[in-house]
């Protein structure tokens, strides 16, 4: 595994890592043609990581069952250790594998996923419902010693906890920590992390948004506080979204000119703005906003199988599945944001990336 400085000097460059998605077939059998390749997809449109095994990944592949947790991860650290060597020593795709559970398995799990070659740990604390923050914080530095971790705030509305300003303050004192994903869809939570990165003096430590409803609004902020030592800035230096499994080139495109526009602190241009409505639009298409999120998965593989990358959009759950009038919504912002897909671009490889 690479070092744990230029881990953080690849995130802190700022990168787009898209949740992967799992490719099934109509048995709901892991399809590993297709889940190869959507890897090369995003690896090709320029992504500059994956997470796999996180929630869009269905966190139904750790059950006995379907016993698809450690595959999907060989098979994606396969794929993804490939693409390495056609890039120079500073540009490699980062490897990121979802951690969940309580202590003993998310140890587990970041023990496999380091004898893997993954390079960090997207740790969610979304079954320790009932710990206290001191708790949390303990899981947090257990996991930490085994792996790099990426620390994870997630909506309540799918499974996280709103968890405080102090919580964040103490778990950016653990030293292995690289950078956080950011994903409460909501600013005042938001807001309290970022206090708590500038307030620890941890540079080092990249932000992502994970706010699907103000993606683009995220990556143009400049966060400023004051501190004991005077006014300190922070910005998200890119995302970790499982709305960037979808238009992948499109959102490396964005992420692009977010930064261009951000480097100088200038006036942000009102097509910016316009931009990240929508954005957040095409978002609550295919997250099912109107049904709580409950089509979010199956509505990230329909965006796929139109594409041609997925064959269909089953989920290991049957009744996992698109909500009344969400094809429709997806027909509607389509045709809305023609400039937001990019079908040409994976028409034009499609092919060569399902090939062996």
């Amino acid at each position: 595994m690479e070092n744990i400085e230029l881990i953080r000097r690849r995130l802190g460059a700022g990168l787009v890592i898209p949740a992967c998605p799992l490719a099934l077939d109509a048995r709901r059998k892991l399809d590993a043609r297709r889940q190869r390749a959507l890897l090369r997809y995003y690896l090709a449109a320029g992504a500059g990581g994956i997470a796999v095994g996180v929630h869009t990944t269905q966190f139904q592949i750790r059950d006995p069952a379907v016993g698809l947790f450690e595959p999907l991860l060989q098979l994606a650290s396969e794929e993804i250790s490939r693409a390495t060597a056609d890039r120079t020593a500073d540009h490699f795709p980062l490897k990121i594998a979802g951690l969940c559970g309580p202590t003993r398995q998310a140890s587990s799990e970041a023990t496999l996923a380091r004898h893997l070659g993954y390079h960090a740990g997207l740790l969610s604390l979304g079954a320790l419902k009932q710990a206290t923050e001191a708790e949390l914080l303990a899981h947090c530095r257990a996991v930490a010693a085994i792996i790099p971790i990426f620390g994870f705030y997630l909506q309540p509305a799918v499974g996280g906890r709103v968890l405080s300003h102090s919580f964040w303050r103490q778990f950016l004192e653990i030293e292995p920590v690289v950078a956080i994903k950011i994903a409460p869809f909501n600013r005042y939570q938001t807001q309290d992390v970022v206090r708590a990165a500038v307030e620890s003096g941890r540079h080092e430590v990249a932000l992502y948004t994970g706010n699907d409803d103000q993606i683009v609004l995220d990556l143009l902020t400049p966060f400023r506080f004051q501190t004991s030592q005077g006014p300190a800035e922070r910005r998200m230096a890119g995302g970790l979204l499982g709305h960037w499994a979808v238009w992948t080139q499109t959102a490396v495109g964005l992420l692009e000119k977010c930064r261009e526009v951000a480097a100088p602190a200038g006036p942000i241009p009102s097509e910016l703005l316009r931009l990240n409505t929508e954005v957040t639009d095409a978002n609550a298409a295919f997250f099912d906003a109107a049904h709580g999120f409950a089509g979010c998965i199956a509505g990230l593989h329909e965006v796929l199988r139109r594409q041609g990358l997925l064959a269909g959009i089953w989920c290991l759950d049957p009744a996992e599945t698109l909500s009344p009038g969400q094809a429709a919504e997806i027909d509607r912002v389509y045709r809305a944001y023609p400039h937001l897909n990019d079908d040409a671009f994976v028409r034009a490889n499609l092919n060569a990336w399902l090939s062996d």
